[in-house]
């Protein structure tokens, strides 16, 4: 019995990493839905949306996420595989012409390049990569 016991402490060790690496694949941000506050640009530039709940993420535990962009909607993917990092898949979208004053492009467009994640005070805040600006949500309700 005494010469298994390293077996069982590696597979506690393994079980362990897997559960580990599971958690860190979708970070804190599993199972979580926001709404946008407002956009601030690396030039200090801000835009705010003329209704929060048009422009939603739903960061589901199993990987894919769920937007809401103005009048389109899409799925796609995403991971954490650090903490704070945060990398966003492509994203399928319904292809509606929205009102010229909509978001939506700047919003689509800077979706790539979202490089990580901060929560603060109840808020998700999403960093654009070379300090191109800055997404803030609050959860969805």
């Amino acid at each position: 019995m005494k010469g298994w016991s390293w077996l069982a402490a590696v597979l506690l060790a393994l079980a362990g990493c897997a559960q580990f690496e599971s958690q860190g694949a979708t970070g804190g941000l599993g199972g979580s839905s926001w709404q946008l506050v407002r956009f601030q640009g690396g030039d200090g530039s801000v835009a705010t949306p003329d209704d929060r709940a048009k422009y939603t993420l739903a960061f589901r535990a199993d990987g894919s996420l769920g937007a809401r962009i103005d009048c389109n909607r899409g799925h796609g993917t995403w991971k954490s595989s650090a903490p704070n990092q945060l990398e966003l898949g492509l994203m399928a979208l319904t292809r509606a012409m929205c009102p010229p004053d909509s978001l939506h492009d700047r919003f689509i467009g800077q979706l790539p390049f979202v490089r990580s994640y901060m929560i603060k005070e109840g808020r998700l805040f999403l960093s654009l990569m070379t300090d191109g600006g800055m997404y803030e949500f609050e959860p969805s309700r």
